[in-house]
């Protein structure tokens, strides 16, 4: 063979050896994608997208899952008191929202999607109880029409101490900064404490401020992109960075993140992808992810069947994140903790000291602002430098114009003094085994009583799971409502309690959970015929199936156009 026969043999050979290794680097991947939709972004959206829209006939709701006669007569009563219930006692604050919602984008996608999209129509026409409060107090709230509900929104995680503390945070930080007011850029001399002590809570060396917990997510992976000159971000499966592209690739993002890669939770795959991938800036962990790996945030608008399912362990996810931790060092791949949702919740140094962990960098949010917006990026010296001494023009940049704004910064300063308090020490003492307790009696109630409802909890977050096949599950926030137990939009999938809840508090929120559960049992919506989860999805995919291939004909009402099928799954 002449020269340049070798040479083509050998080219030809090199072009086989890199494909096969890009084919075997391209499996790898594949095999640390958790096998659900929610591993496959790309999958599920383009999935979502053709999912068509059907809705139930006020009539034939209660009986979607082939309840018999009888049962559903029980549950059309109950509905109906529901309805006449709150009509009477939500009046002033359901009319100030709908007269408000055609100006508020916010209100519209909310109200559509606190319960499975088939059923909300005639949830929002008959059990809204509206969005506006007028005040707050303890662990309470009151809404336009004076009705009293115990807080369990935890107002998405800011509210760590109560809602009188933050107003306190609030008040006393507007008095430190009162002299310099809104001037924006300069800082105020207290932003000087709040480094201080964002150091010593963090152990980290620098901080930089943000306006929410997506911006100093944005800047943590745009940091370790320029520090490290690779392009990859890894998030794991179901978890929440916030709404911006990059790490939302799936189902709400129009455009493609391609520079992400979505990887199973606490999975071997993923650690073998991390160690042999070169182009892998970071990785993102949210630790709320401890309570339901590789799932998205439970939410009572996808919540078709009882198919829910959380659990906590906190020696097994400490003990993942510590591999974790092994493999992105001697990878050079950043390691971020997302904390703006848990934040100072699980422990004084947040999730670093809660599961032993430390992160090259880390975010915070929500509860750090005193009750003001705010976001927040600790970090290495190494990691957080946005320019280059050698090279002038190569800069990281990342400017906001109300970053370290004067009152956030002194109700920061508040919160960050109330820390070190005798009082919130006192919160923080024994806090997984207080609010463990305060669970497991809630599922003992629960349980004695054969109630097909348990709650599972990550120290003062918890989350409501449904032990019996059922397509009504959603329908217990509503219950629990009348009861007077607020929940945020996400329904049962969260409920979050401020620490300063006492036990007098929390026997009282127990006592009413259990009458809500109760009277939702009695009315008959977990008394559909035996069945199980996967029979209930398989039904609900062949009513999609009938009306986006069959070409079911809705018929046209005053409310819109509303498909129907023609039967209803029984099985």
């Amino acid at each position: 063979m002449d020269a340049l026969g070798i040479t083509t043999v050998a080219a030809a050979g090199a072009a086989l050896a890199l494909l096969g290794a890009k084919a075997r680097q391209r499996l790898a991947l594949s095999r640390a994608k958790h096998p659900s939709l929610t591993g496959h972004v790309r999958m599920a959206r383009r999935i979502a997208a053709q999912l068509p829209f059907y809705e139930y006939g006020e009539a034939e709701f209660v009986r979607v899952d082939g309840a018999p006669d009888d049962v559903a007569a029980r549950r059309s009563r109950g509905f109906a008191r529901l309805s006449a219930l709150y009509r009477e006692r939500y009046a002033t604050t359901r009319a100030e929202t709908e007269a408000a919602k055609a100006g508020i984008s916010d209100l519209q996608f909310t109200g559509r999607y606190r319960v499975p999209f088939q059923f909300s129509r005639i949830v929002r026409e008959h059990l809204s109880a509206g969005s506006f409060l007028q005040s707050a107090s303890g662990v309470q709230v009151t809404d336009l029409d004076g009705n009293r509900f115990y807080d369990l929104t935890g107002s998405y995680g800011v509210n760590l101490l109560g809602t009188d503390a933050y107003k306190a945070c609030i008040a006393e930080g507007a008095g430190t900064v009162e002299a310099l007011g809104p001037v924006l850029g300069a800082l105020h001399p207290v932003v000087a404490d709040n480094v201080r002590r964002l150091r010593a809570l963090s152990g980290l060396d620098e901080v930089s401020f943000h306006m929410s917990g997506t911006e100093a997510v944005m800047q943590a992976v745009r940091l370790a992109q320029y520090q490290t000159g690779r392009r990859r971000l890894v998030r794991f499966c179901g978890a929440y960075h916030g709404w911006w592209g990059d790490v939302q690739p799936g189902i709400g993002n129009p455009r493609p993140a391609n520079d992400t890669l979505t990887l199973a939770d606490m999975s071997e795959r993923t650690l073998t992808v991390l160690a042999r991938r070169r182009d892998i800036a970071c990785v993102l962990v949210n630790p709320i992810q401890a309570m339901h790996p590789n799932a998205g945030a439970p939410s009572d608008g996808s919540l078709v069947d009882s198919g829910r399912h959380a659990a906590f362990d906190r020696g097994a996810y400490a003990a993942w994140l510590k591999r974790l931790r092994e493999v992105c060092t001697a990878n050079g791949i950043v390691l971020i903790f997302d904390e703006v949702f848990v934040g100072f919740r699980l422990a004084p140094g947040g999730a670093q000291e809660y599961f032993g962990v430390r992160a090259d960098l880390v975010t915070y949010g929500k509860t750090l602002g005193g009750g003001l917006p705010i976001g927040v990026l600790c970090g290495r010296h190494a990691l957080m430098r946005r320019f280059r001494d050698d090279r002038p023009g190569d800069i990281c940049f990342a400017r906001g114009t109300f970053n370290a704004h004067p009152y956030v910064m002194g109700a920061m300063n508040a919160f960050l003094r109330r820390l070190d308090t005798p009082e919130v020490t006192e919160l923080y003492a024994d806090l997984d085994a207080r609010w463990n307790a305060r669970a497991a009696e809630v599922n003992r109630r629960l349980e004695a009583e054969g109630l097909p409802v348990r709650v599972v909890n990550m120290s003062s977050i918890w989350t409501v799971l449904y032990t019996r096949p059922a397509r009504f599950n959603w329908l217990l926030q509503y219950y629990l409502r009348l009861e007077g137990l607020a929940l945020s939009w996400v329904g049962t999938g969260r409920l979050i309690f401020s620490l300063n809840y006492t036990d007098a508090d929390v026997a009282a929120v127990t006592d009413r959970f259990v009458a809500g559960v109760r009277a939702m049992e009695a009315d008959g919506w977990w008394a559909g015929p035996a069945t199980s989860n996967r029979t209930i999805r398989r039904g609900v995919l062949r009513e999609m199936l009938a009306v986006r291939w069959r070409g079911l004909r809705g018929r046209t009402s005053p409310a819109g156009n509303r498909a129907e099928p023609e039967a209803v799954p029984g099985e």
